[in-house]
Formats: structure tokens, C-alpha cells, sequence
């Protein structure tokens, strides 16, 4: 009798271990994984022909090799319990979804040719990308998929964000640095911009450059590049045309903060927010012009 009863015992432990009760939400999870890795791969497969002056291509290399890792990835991190004290359950939720950027910073290459910018970006040993590069004669090729992390910020911040990679789609402009950005190529980022606005609703204000976050390190896109029509069209915001004028109590410091930029270096700070709203005088000099603008900024 007792040792039936031990057996009985032993029966009911073993089918209750054996249960999931979070088995039907287990199933929603891997189906919802399943889709977002078929949406990963169907938005790097698929050219992009819905704006005018833009055909994206894709560029092959070594991608399709790690995106294929990237999304074995999605599954294996789940299958299995850490072993490390932390975590001892695995229970998948069903609701998340793929994370989208919500910045947009722009650059320029800095090189020669847009041949050359491809070589860079594909090759392991440079340690840099970008998820679109726009050539001078207007087309666009993408590189990477939108909804994963390139390397095109480096270290820098925006207010209180200090892993831009993580939160933004890097775009990166064939110019040398010193030559005039040709009117196709605009035309070809603004409608960039258009569908990339609309499809991640990426806040206008979060359309900046690289030095505005990094301004002790970069200085792209240059003085050449033009920020104001870009504004015009819904990308950035732009100083009143008429400077108002700022309060005695405005602290300059504070309102660059308030817009996002670093102040740690105050002079490059200065130097980094002229590049892109005072492009004729481009240095560190704080003048009642330069104060006006900020405010102006700010208060948008």
C-alpha cells in the first residue's frame, strides 16, 4: 500500500513537471519571432521603387551571411535558460515587436568616389557602415536593414542619448567635404527622408548630422550642406527668419543643451550648432547674432 502510494506520488510529480502552462503563449511567441525574422529578411531583399529618384540596391558581400546569423540569433537566445544565477525561467511574452530608429543623422562620406565609400563599408576591418549611401548622381543603395544597428555615429550624444548607433539610420552622402552637394543627390535624400519619416515617424527635430553629435570630433556634413531647405520640406528645424530676440536671463548653455548638443566642450558645442544654422561663420564666437539663433532654436 505504501508503496503504491509512493508511485502515485512520483506519477503526479512527473505529469505536473511535465506541463507548460504557458504553452499557447510559448507558440504565439515563435510564430511572432517567425515573422519578424521574415520581415527582416524581406526588407533587405526587396528594392525600394516607391520615391521618385530612388533605386536602392542591395549590396550582397558578407551581409547575407550575417543577417542570417542575426536572425538565427532571434531564436537560440530564447531556447535556452542562462546559467548564470540570474535566470532560471524562460517565459516568452507575446507582446514586443521589432524596435524601429527614431533618429535620422546625416554625413558625408569624406572620400573620393562612391565606389570607394563601398569598399570602406564592406570590408570587416574598417569597422564602419551605414544604412544608406546616396552617390552624387543621385542614386541611393542600401547597405544595411533598417531595423539593425550600424556603425555610423561613433561615440557621441543627443541630449540624453549616448548610444546613437543603437536609436538611428545612418545616411551617408558621396562628398568629399569641400565640393557643393549636386541637386540630384539632394533630391534623392529628400525623398529618402519622405519615406523614412513616414514609415518609422521619426520626429522632425531628430534629423541632425554628425557633428551636431559628435562636435569635437566631426564636422560633416559640411558647411555646404543645406540644412534650411531641408527644413522647408519637413527634415530639421531651422531658425526664425527673423531673429527673436532672447531674454536677459537665457543661459546660451542650457538652450544648446535643450536642443541636444554636448556642452562639455562649450567651444565646439558652439562651433558644432553654427556649422548647421550659421554656415557663413562657422567658429566659436558667441555673438548677439549667434545667441539670437540659439534662442531661436531653442524655443522650437
Amino acid at each position: 500500500m505504501k508503496k503504491s502510494f509512493y508511485y502515485l506520488v512520483i506519477i503526479f510529480f512527473a505529469i505536473s513537471c511535465g506541463t507548460n502552462p504557458h504553452k499557447s503563449s510559448e507558440k504565439v511567441y515563435n510564430e511572432q519571432i517567425n515573422t519578424l525574422k521574415e520581415t527582416i529578411a524581406a526588407k533587405s531583399a526587396t528594392p525600394l521603387q516607391s520615391a521618385p529618384f530612388v533605386v536602392i540596391d542591395s549590396v550582397a558581400y558578407r551581409y547575407n551571411n550575417q543577417l542570417l546569423n542575426y536572425k538565427d540569433t532571434l531564436s537560440k537566445t530564447d531556447s535556452k535558460v542562462l546559467q548564470n544565477g540570474i535566470v532560471s525561467e524562460w517565459v516568452g511574452t507575446v507582446n514586443f515587436n521589432l524596435r524601429k530608429p527614431n533618429f535620422i543623422i546625416i554625413h558625408h562620406t569624406a572620400q573620393d568616389s562612391v565606389q570607394q565609400t563601398l569598399k570602406t563599408f564592406t570590408l570587416k576591418q574598417t569597422s564602419v557602415s551605414a544604412h544608406y549611401v546616396i552617390a552624387r548622381d543621385g542614386k541611393v543603395i542600401h547597405m544595411l536593414n533598417d531595423y539593425l544597428r550600424a556603425w555610423h555615429a561613433g561615440n557621441g550624444s543627443w541630449g540624453r542619448n549616448t548610444d546613437i548607433n543603437s536609436s538611428s539610420l545612418g545616411i551617408e552622402l558621396d562628398n568629399n567635404g569641400i565640393e557643393p552637394f549636386s541637386d540630384v543627390q539632394i533630391n534623392s535624400l529628400l525623398a529618402l527622408l519622405t519615406k523614412l519619416k513616414k514609415d518609422y515617424n521619426i520626429p522632425t527635430q531628430n534629423i541632425i548630422g554628425h557633428a551636431d553629435i559628435a562636435p569635437t570630433r566631426k564636422k560633416d556634413p559640411s558647411a555646404l550642406f543645406p540644412w534650411k531647405l531641408l527644413s522647408v520640406n519637413g527634415f530639421g528645424v531651422w531658425p526664425d527668419d527673423e531673429l527673436p530676440c532672447p531674454p536677459p536671463e537665457f543661459n546660451v548653455e542650457q538652450g544648446l543643451q535643450v536642443i541636444g548638443y554636448s556642452t562639455k566642450n562649450l567651444p565646439a558645442a558652439i562651433t558644432a550648432f553654427k556649422l548647421h544654422y550659421i554656415q557663413t561663420e562657422v567658429n566659436d564666437i558667441l555673438d548677439e547674432k549667434t545667441i539670437s539663433t540659439i534662442y531661436s532654436v531653442y524655443k522650437k
